[in-house]
């Protein structure tokens, strides 16, 4: 009986072990394939994914892609722009950094203002919330972080 139970406790904790891991290589070409699609693919994948989370109406749909549109191209001229530099072997000055810095924050307060005259105060608020989300999600290694306060005694 002794065996059985050892045989079983083994065989247990053997498939505990055998689930398959994602490895960094795939999770490296998961990312690639995204880059694969074409700007307006990313682009409508994006609408849909706010228009669940948010229940957008046609029209704010219509504005929201304009607004995810805009900041897609500076997005990529950014990244050009920065790859370019890269590829020369230019490494950028800490002027250079402040100023890339204070435009893509103009950027962000720009593109906040813009989605703040479309979105209801609720819709406003869930986008807020998505974002902050999505920012720890990946500031944890891709582990969602639930914040959890400790108690004081």
């Amino acid at each position: 009986m002794k065996k059985l139970i050892a045989v079983a406790l083994l065989f247990v904790g053997m498939t505990g072990f055998a689930q398959e891991k994602i490895s960094k290589e795939d999770r490296k070409g998961q990312r690639a394939e995204m880059t694969k699609l074409s700007p307006e693919q990313r682009n409508q994948l994006r609408l849909k994914e706010l228009t669940l989370e948010l229940d957008l109406t046609a029209s704010q749909q219509k504005e929201m892609a304009k607004i995810i549109a805009e900041q897609d191209v500076k997005r990529d001229a950014m990244k050009a722009e920065m790859k370019a530099k890269k590829e020369a072997g230019k490494k950028p000055t800490t002027d250079e950094i402040f100023v890339m810095k204070n435009k893509m924050l103009d950027e962000k307060i720009a593109m906040k203002e813009k989605v703040k005259k479309v979105l209801t105060p609720e819709q406003v608020e869930k986008w807020e919330k998505m974002k902050k989300d999505k920012g720890n999600h990946f500031k944890r290694g891709g582990k969602k972080f639930e914040g959890k306060k400790l108690e004081q005694k």
